[in-house]
């Protein structure tokens, strides 16, 4: 067994991928509503007995999580102490484990992570209420994701939806274009808006993150998701066929001229802002849920007026899919407390508190989606709960070398391939060179 110092340098690789994809979702802390009235009972006197918790929240998303800790704190008589690791948190947890001193709850999120501490026995399993707790409210596929070797030891409590196009409605208006139910539609109305001189869709390629995503949903469409899990965990080689379907898919639209020129100089915000600021360029522009936060940020735009939202096009008729993302809360301590706050955290109860303040999209399938602050977020949280098939990132699931490090492997060979999409053989050999070198 590797040392703790040496395995833990590879968890603060790890989540490199999660802290940067992170840092684009802005505070969260945009909506409104009244907070929610809790109807969960918590079993258990604590008092006297204090937790710590750590997680990456800071600004509104902190606030808004310790509202969800101070029902806990007020029904229990425990005391719960919130740390904010930032994007520091691999080095957080490392930090603390050689220290002897671990969070009782840490939430984290990248996958791979979980595997790495449940694999060196730094996870404590949920508690038998806490997964009969996780299994009627969650899809199986979230209880896969927080599972190792067939222990579940995590809850999902927050979730990205990865699978979204966003458009501005005006520009749509004056082009004629029309909300599109498949690839082929999606190309058709993106030519539409091009021709009524704008550009159709916007791509910020600077950084490898959104071309990552774009690659996902696409394969997601064409291969399905037993390929999907097949490559994610480099069971097939990314020379194979379906490879090759995928980018000749993404060629036919990043090789086209809908695309507005100069993406790879273009960060992911400025690909926002050519859509939805006070002057814009392109009708349409591809990232997950949390680009209504950029939206509101940039301030020239309305999420729900003139700025809007489809799913993700379907490809060959493929059923309604999700790409996905989020941060899932882990036990590092063994004791009552510690089990009875993970599994308050299952509660849909517990994510109800949240909600209503924004900036929050639950996998939880028992939250009453009528707690959502507008109609579009209770429309994506709908389309994640909904959806006939989700898979999380491919990227956060590899090992950060290949899925997550800027300048090389996936994010590295998707904007090269964003450069020259004519080049799709050497794409998938060079992919492939790095993935043997990774995994």
């Amino acid at each position: 067994m590797k040392s703790r110092r040496t395995r833990l340098s590879g968890l603060v690789a790890a989540g490199a991928a999660v802290a940067l994809v992170a840092a684009c979702g802005g505070s969260g802390d945009e909506g409104g509503g009244d907070e929610a009235e809790p109807e969960v009972t918590i079993d258990g006197d604590f008092s006297g007995e204090t937790l710590n918790v750590a997680a990456a929240w800071s600004g509104g998303e902190q606030d808004n999580f310790e509202l969800v800790l101070d029902e806990f704190e007020e029904q229990t008589g425990a005391t719960v102490n919130y740390t904010s690791f930032g994007d520091n948190g691999p080095a957080y947890l490392q930090t603390q484990l050689e220290g002897g001193n671990p969070p009782n709850v840490a939430v984290i999120g990248q996958p791979a992570l979980l595997q790495s501490l449940a694999a060196d026995g730094d996870l404590v399993p949920l508690s038998d209420d806490a997964v009969a707790t996780v299994e009627e409210n969650f899809d199986e596929s979230w209880v896969d994701l927080g599972s190792a070797d067939d222990t579940l030891y995590g809850v999902w409590f927050k979730a990205a939806h990865k699978s979204t196009v966003w458009y501005n409605a005006d520009i749509y208006d004056e082009a004629g274009a029309e909300v599109p139910t498949n690839w082929n539609g999606f190309l058709d109305q993106l030519q539409l808006i091009s021709d009524a001189g704008y550009d159709g869709i916007s791509v910020g390629a600077d950084v490898g993150w959104p071309l990552t995503d774009w690659f996902e949903n696409v394969y997601l469409r064409t291969a399905g998701p037993d390929l999907y899990d097949q490559l994610a965990n480099h069971e097939i080689p990314w020379t194979d066929e379906s490879v090759t379907v995928a980018l000749e898919t993404l060629a036919e639209l990043w090789d086209s001229d809908v695309v507005q020129s100069g993406g790879a100089q273009r960060s992911f915000p400025d690909s926002v802002t050519a859509v939805f600021g006070a002057d814009p360029q392109a009708g349409t522009v591809f990232e997950a849920d949390f680009v209504a936060g950029n939206i509101a940020e940039d301030g020239n735009s309305t999420v729900g007026e003139n700025a809007l939202f489809y799913d993700f096009p379907s490809i060959n008729g493929s059923p309604a899919s999700v790409v996905s993302g989020g941060d899932v809360a882990v036990a590092m301590v063994d004791d009552e407390a510690t089990a009875a706050l993970m599994d308050y955290l299952a509660t849909a109860e517990a994510a109800e508190i949240w909600i209503p303040h924004g900036g929050l999209l639950s996998p939880n399938q028992q939250v009453d989606t009528s707690v959502y602050p507008d109609d579009v977020s209770r429309e994506i949280a709908e389309s994640l709960t909904e959806a006939e098939t989700l898979r999380f990132d491919m990227s956060d699931l590899a090992p950060s070398a290949f899925g997550g490090t800027p300048g090389q492997g996936f994010w590295q060979e998707m904007i090269s391939f964003y450069e020259d999409p004519t080049d799709i053989e050497g794409t998938q050999q060079r992919l492939e060179d790095a993935a043997e070198a990774a995994y």
